[in-house]
């Protein structure tokens, strides 16, 4: 059983571009890099996808989250635990186990 090859990701990068190229058939890149020509597909539009992203701009601000959202979270994990717990000692009560917690 062969190993899998792990390639670099400048590796893929250069194989990609000469696949968008097409200056040569996915078979004969296959054969100059070692490569399955499917995987060279898969490459070429993995890059193809992903061009945009390298027009955006740098250090662009994540998107914000507002301080509403952040407590309404917060307020629906306290619902949940509380949820959990009471399921918990239910369970606990009904199966007769006691002193098991989380």
């Amino acid at each position: 059983m062969k190993k899998r090859k792990n390639h670099s990701p400048e590796f893929k990068a250069r194989v990609a571009l000469e696949a968008i190229r097409e200056e040569m058939t996915l078979a004969e890149l296959s054969k100059k890099y070692g490569v399955h020509p499917t995987q060279i597909g898969t490459w070429k539009r993995a890059a193809i996808d992903n061009m945009a992203t390298a027009f955006t701009r740098r250090g662009a601000a994540p998107e914000q989250v507002s301080a509403a959202d952040v407590d309404k979270l917060h307020s629906k994990i306290g619902q949940l635990v509380v949820e959990r717990d009471f399921l918990a000692e239910a369970s606990h009560q009904l199966l007769g186990t006691r002193g098991k917690k989380w």
